[in-house]
Formats: structure tokens, C-alpha cells, sequence
């Protein structure tokens, strides 16, 4: 729930530089659209792709990178790997179009992340701190650029099932 909640701030945060962005998933897993439309995403502007195997979900992010018309893309894997000419690929075309490229994977913080290719590393976690709010804390594990050294904490207002 952290994982979703934090990337679709994210999402929020490219739509308000007026970035397309593109959520590919599978058609097993999803979000539920009132409560990302609640936390400010506008869902007319968000393209989803949700494929029947979440083995071509980088696939399909493949395609949405190579178009250039996307500033952010969101890869919602799972537990799927990516083989590492795929994230060669797609690393080069997040570079050559200027893209964001986001992998969310359901993995713990001790196992390996993607490949050495991935430059940012986090863990999500979620924590109540109110009855009505939630705390949701992002842990680097892996930053090419400043170090695993720092967190990241977010105050939400859980939707209202959580609520």
C-alpha cells in the first residue's frame, strides 16, 4: 500500500510538470481509481496498459519509452524479473527520450534488487500515526547518485476503507 501510495505521488508530481505518464500492470493486479483520483491524479490524463501476463509488462513499457511521449512510466511487475538487455533497453530509451522509468516489484529489502542497472533502490513502509493518517516511509537501499543514506517520510490520508 506505501509502494502505490508514494508512486502515485509520483504520478501527481509529472502530471503537475505536464508530463504524460504511463502505469502498465496486469490484469490480475490494479488500483483502485477513486482513491488515486482522490490523492490528485488526474485520470482522464494517466494512460494504463494492464496486460494478461505480468511478463510483458516491461514489454509494454518498452513501447511506451520508445514513443518519446512519455515523461514518466510506471512499471508495476510485481515479483516478474526484468532479463538485463530488456533494462539495457529501457534504461537507454528513459535516457534518450528524458523519461522517468519506475519499477515496482514485490520484493524484501534483503533479496537483490532488478540488476546493477537500477540506480535508485527504496523500501516502502506504512504506518498508522493517526486515525486518520498514515505515515509512509520510503528507505533508500541503493542510490548511485547520493548514497543509501537518506529516508523519506509522507503523511497520507488513507482512503476511506482504511480510514
Amino acid at each position: 500500500m506505501a509502494t502505490l501510495t508514494l508512486a502515485f505521488g509520483l504520478v501527481v508530481e509529472g502530471q503537475r510538470q505536464g508530463e504524460l505518464v504511463g502505469w502498465v500492470t496486469s490484469t490480475e493486479d490494479s488500483f483502485y481509481p477513486p482513491d488515486i483520483a482522490q490523492g490528485g491524479v488526474d485520470l482522464d490524463a494517466l494512460v494504463v496498459i494492464r496486460v494478461p501476463d505480468s511478463r510483458v509488462i516491461p514489454r509494454a513499457g518498452e513501447k511506451l519509452l520508445r514513443s518519446g511521449a512519455f515523461g514518466l512510466v510506471v512499471l508495476d511487475i510485481g515479483t516478474a524479473d526484468i532479463p538485463m538487455p530488456l533494462q539495457s533497453r529501457l534504461a537507454a530509451l528513459a535516457l534518450q527520450h528524458h523519461a522517468a522509468l519506475v519499477c515496482l516489484t514485490e520484493k524484501g529489502s534483503r533479496e537483490p534488487s532488478l540488476g546493477s542497472l537500477i540506480s535508485l533502490r527504496v523500501d516502502a513502509e506504512r504506518r498508522r500515526a493517526s486515525d486518520d493518517r498514515f505515515a509512509c516511509e520510503l528507505k533508500v537501499l541503493k542510490d548511485k547518485r547520493r548514497g543509501p543514506t537518506w529516508t523519506e517520510t509522507e503523511f497520507c490520508c488513507g482512503p476511506a476503507g482504511l480510514r
